[in-house]
């Protein structure tokens, strides 16, 4: 029998050798039945994970073309603007690089495309965004408008484009963006400024050196390629690998999507810490098949001992002066779930995550692999329906939408409001990257609640109560997120629940960072029971909606184990209350005969 070669998961890239963190658990091929069950998911894959079509492929090549040449465009007018000689100007360069998602290959209709201009030092935040500019005629700006921006920035060169729909810029963010709609494809784009004076086409973005002398902004905003080039380089050993990678990676953001768990800034996994999270699965079982990857990743997350951090290689530090993750630094200590990015400076992707959203993480994660595992098992008997298996139906259970909407007894929800569309998208941005903080540090913490969920999907609609007085434009501009919870009986003093404390804290302490804030910007909570949750709730996720809802409520409620076992005792302590008055009215026939004795008389 010969001995099989040893699998290299090495690789290179960015002037260095990448090896991985953890050794391989098993490089066997997939078996015969492993195989057989693959077949079934990608019957259900074929059907339920389409792929961006080809004119869709082909329509985000197209506008990433045109924005490349149009930043290219932009950076040799800044050099030209600043009177530098033509060389230099014909030489400044600029590159437009992508990352996540779009740049692995995952191609999900509809995602949005991640990208990041690179810019020599020439190009400014100021020239980007366009800030800071005085107009020929300042009189023709009205006070009340938003203050004009260069017309030669990119910012505006990309406003005025007519495929550019649906602009909003985030100057003031940790890490500035523009987002914005082109030919219908969102787009995120983030600015970066190499301490350099060009950035020519052969520019190695994974040289650590491009790091040099750069900003905080800059930093960040380079992670994202980098990170996604790291991410690709450890999981092409071989074309099937990489295939089976993107396989899973699509198969978990679908189950994430569908069950509540994807959004980063919400505390849970965002598209970065999936792929992380799948790589490093597939470094320790690199040969098996998507069916096989993807039980398994429910496996190693169900049982991984958290605060452990995830990592695909061993961080290591270029000696630039930047910060690199470790498990010995206090504040890192702290940490609930660190999810550790692979290329320099190595730093944690999963910093939102709570002790409340991990308790959500881990009960999935358990979910997944039980409905996984027992599919496996009852694929091996026969046990499955055959025509559910031809047609990948068994695996429907796993992607079920979440039944968060009938899983609390109490409800609370946030309706962002703004006076204007403008002001409402600012607004509802900075209120969704505080709302983690509201729920974890303020709710979470300081009231008696086993429990708090966060859902991280938004409603376009406003749930407020008529008592609020509104005008018709706040309740047009409006979203709304529900936050769902369960008491600690336990805990509980008395029997209301006053979230008054936390929520003036949340508005003093966080909200009012937003700067400008525009009279007509608030946002109102509203608290429900279960059963007086609006039907918008469940419009899409129950056929039948709301009474749907309901009726499956009541039939999880009475299969809960926990209910079936305090419904048996109940039971037996009222048979035994039972047995017992019995018992007392016997020894009370008992006593009585004993104290009054019947005469006999005998003839």
């Amino acid at each position: 029998m010969s001995i099989p070669p040893p699998i290299d998961l090495t690789a290179r890239i960015g002037n260095r050798t990448v090896k991985p963190a953890l050794p391989i658990v098993d490089g066997s091929p997939s078996n015969a039945s492993e195989l057989a069950f693959n077949s079934t998911l990608q019957s259900f894959i074929d059907v339920n994970v389409p792929l961006e079509s080809t004119e869709g492929i082909q329509t985000r090549e197209r506008v990433l073309d045109k924005m490349g040449a149009l930043c290219r465009e932009w950076v040799r007018s800044v050099a030209m603007g600043l009177g530098l000689p033509q060389d230099a100007v014909d030489g400044a360069g600029g590159q437009l690089f992508t990352s996540g998602s779009y740049r692995l290959g995952v191609h999900e209709p509809g995602a949005d495309i991640d990208t990041i201009v690179v810019a020599p030092n020439i190009c400014t935040r100021e020239d980007f965004f366009g800030s800071g500019y005085i107009p020929p005629n300042p009189e023709d700006y009205d006070e009340d408008d938003p203050p004009p921006r260069d017309p030669n920035s990119l910012a505006e060169r990309i406003r005025r484009h007519p495929d550019v729909t649906n602009f909003v810029p985030v100057e003031n963010a940790a890490v500035p963006i523009l987002t914005f709609d082109w030919e219908g494809i969102n787009i995120d784009l983030l600015f970066a400024r190499l301490n350099a004076s060009s950035v020519p086409p052969n520019f190695d973005i994974d040289d650590d050196m491009v790091l040099s002398g750069v900003d905080s902004a800059t930093e960040k905003s380079l992670n994202g390629p980098r990170v996604t080039n790291l991410i690709a380089a450890l999981v092409s050993g071989t074309p099937e690998r990489y295939q089976t990678f993107l396989t899973v990676v699509r198969l978990v953001r679908k189950w994430a999507k569908a069950r509540g768990l994807y959004s980063n800034k919400m505390g849970y996994w965002g598209g970065v810490n999936i792929n992380i999270s799948v790589a490093l699965v597939l470094q320790l079982y690199p040969n098996a098949c998507p069916a096989s990857l993807l039980r398994k990743f429910f496996l190693v997350f169900k049982s991984w001992r958290w605060p452990n951090p995830v990592m695909l290689t061993k961080p290591h530090d270029a000696e630039l002066g930047l910060v690199v993750w470790n498990t010995y630094v206090a504040a890192n200590m702290r940490q609930v779930a660190p999810i550790i990015t692979p290329a320099y400076p190595a730093m944690n992707s999963t910093l939102s995550v709570s002790r409340q959203t991990l308790q959500i993480l881990q009960e999935e994660f358990s979910r997944g692999h039980n409905v996984v595992d027992k599919l496996y098992k009852d694929f091996q008997r026969g046990a499955l329906d055959e025509e559910k298996v031809r047609s990948g139906d068994i695996w429907t259970e796993l992607f079920e939408p979440s039944d968060f909407f009938i899983g609390y007894p109490h409800y609370l929800s946030l309706c962002i409001v703004g006076p204007s569309q403008a002001d409402a998208q600012a607004w509802a941005g900075f209120v969704e990257s505080r709302l983690r903080k509201l729920v974890s540090d303020m709710l979470g913490r300081s009231l008696p609640l086993s429990k708090i969920q966060l859902w991280p999907k938004k409603f376009d609609a406003c749930v407020a109560d008529r008592s609020a007085l509104l005008t018709h434009a706040q309740r047009a501009n409006s979203i709304t997120y529900f936050i769902g919870f369960r008491v600690d009986t336990l805990r509980m003093r008395g029997n209301q629940l006053d979230i008054e404390r936390q929520l003036t804290n949340f508005r003093n302490f966080e909200l009012s960072r937003f700067s400008p804030l525009v009279p007509g910007m608030d946002v109102l909570p509203r608290a429900f029971a279960v059963k007086e949750l609006p039907k918008i709730c469940f419009e899409g996720i129950y056929e039948g909606g709301k009474v749907a809802a309901m009726k499956r409520r009541r039939v999880l409620i009475e299969a809960d184990p926990k209910r079936q076992e305090a419904k048996a005792k109940k039971r037996l302590a009222k048979l035994k209350k039972k047995m017992e008055a019995i018992q007392k009215k016997k020894e009370a026939a008992a006593a009585k005969t004993k104290e009054d004795p019947i005469e006999t008389v005998s003839n």
